[in-house]
């Protein structure tokens, strides 16, 4: 039973912990309007990568019909 109430209490402090972690991050933006938009085109690129090497697009399309090998300059 002391086992159980230690286990619960190491878990509750661990949560605890990861709790004020992230609230001490906080969600600090971007005051510049070019800050701004380096995330707007992060945020874009990171859904784009997404789906174009999600398992789905990988595993089940033909090497040439992937969006990458569409993009590239210089294709034959």
């Amino acid at each position: 039973m002391g086992a159980l109430l230690v286990l619960f209490g190491v878990l509750a402090g661990v949560g605890a912990l990861l709790v004020v972690t992230l609230l001490r991050r906080g969600r600090g933006g971007t005051d510049t309007a070019e800050g701004l938009l380096l995330e707007q085109e992060a945020r874009r690129q990171a859904h784009h990568d997404r789906v174009s090497f999600s398992t789905t697009a990988v595993h089940n399309s033909v090497p040439t019909a992937s969006d990458v090998y569409n993009r590239r300059s210089g294709r034959p």
